[in-house]
């Protein structure tokens, strides 16, 4: 654990992100939907999309550019597709609802597909696919973000870290599950390591010069004005496959964007042209499949399950001890979590502090 840090009981900390989102005019069952969503983060070991995106989520409230209730529009709706418009409520709200429709659909018809415009954050991509792995089905989710990205040869940040998500069931105590960003890091992360006051790799962002840059406070202010972008996955150019990975944020973006006629690219700013804060109107894009459809189930997980273990078994690397597969880290480290509790911070501290005071929540005994 880092110098200063404490340790905050996951029960402790999750009642306490529900009493914020209430105390901001979330409605009871949509702020224990976003908490629910933040603290599988934090279980998974994802600080970047954890409690350390509550003060975030509580700013843009109180900013007006994120509406704490949230007001879902049907669209367009057949037996196995549907477009939804989530009026910039909070992205959780909406990014749940619409994997449950996605998840009904398929349950009747073998497939369901939902596409969403105007959202906002909606925190780990990875939440949504188990929604549809607890119930026996795979499930897929994508969503665009404010741009970061500079396409392969171009130092501009167009892209979002647009991740992709994807969940299977197999036959062993954790599906799998594969959930990244389609940059080789993400903007979350940068932030964490800022808030540790630690410097950001060599070989993740790029400066307007087309030079590495590594201060992540300042990495963090040029970002979004576009004097720094993060790279895609394979990194810069083509030798070690960045074009693959500028690929797949473009697909990414076409699932999140074009399906629901929603915002893209440089339209995804929370900033308008005179500097004021603004709605984000992100995208995103939803789907399960019922295995039971195509296969038994049960036969289903034994495949995915010896897949799984198959790679697990696969001869390992010099002073490697051994292989993982998606997923099962999360598992673990959720295990690990729930019995020792969440690190916190110094800088996390203060702003948890802050909202506690601001709205009055003293019976809190946080630990700092």
């Amino acid at each position: 654990m880092s110098t200063g840090s404490v340790r905050i009981s996951v029960d402790t900390l999750q009642s306490f992100m529900v009493d914020v989102f209430t105390g901001v005019g979330v409605p009871p069952d949509d702020a224990r939907i976003t908490a629910e969503i933040l603290i599988t983060s934090d279980l998974f070991g994802i600080e970047s999309h954890g409690v350390g995106r509550l003060k975030m989520y509580y700013d843009r409230i109180k900013a007006g550019v994120q509406m704490p209730v949230t007001e879902l529009e049907v669209v367009k709706d057949t037996p196995t597709t549907a477009v939804i418009d989530g009026h910039m409520g909070m992205g959780q709200v909406i990014g749940y609802r619409a994997m449950r429709m996605a998840i009904d659909k398929a349950r009747q018809y073998g497939m369901g597909s939902v596409a969403v415009r105007n959202s906002s954050h909606f925190g780990i991509d990875g939440y949504y696919p188990l929604m549809a792995t607890r119930e026996g089905m795979v499930g897929m989710s994508f969503t665009n973000a404010r741009p970061s990205i500079a396409p392969t040869f171009s130092v501009q940040p167009m892209l979002g870290t647009n991740p992709i998500a994807f969940g299977a069931p197999t036959d062993e105590p954790f599906p799998f599950l594969f959930d990244a960003a389609t940059s080789i890091t993400q903007r979350g992360k940068i932030e964490v390591l800022d808030r540790a006051e630690k410097p950001t790799p060599a070989g993740w962002v790029i400066g307007a010069d087309g030079k590495a840059a590594t201060d992540s406070k300042q990495i963090l202010q040029d970002l979004t004005q576009g004097r720094a972008a993060l790279l895609p996955l394979g990194g810069l150019g083509e030798a070690m496959g960045g074009h693959k990975g500028y690929g797949l944020a473009t697909m990414v973006e076409i699932f999140s964007g074009a399906f629901q006629g929603g915002a893209y690219l440089e339209q995804l700013t929370d900033v308008d042209a005179e500097g004021r804060r603004q709605p984000l109107r992100l995208g995103h894009f939803f789907m399960a499949i019922d295995v039971e459809h195509f296969i038994p189930l049960d036969e289903f997980k034994r495949i995915t399950g010896d897949i799984m273990r198959q790679l697990r078994a696969a001869r390992k690397a010099p002073g490697q001890e051994r292989i993982y597969t998606a997923g099962e880290k999360e598992y673990y480290n959720a295990q690990r979590i729930r019995r020792e509790g969440v690190e916190a911070n110094p800088n996390l501290q203060k702003a948890l502090k802050a909202m506690q005071q601001e709205l009055g929540l003293s019976q809190y005994q946080l630990g700092f």
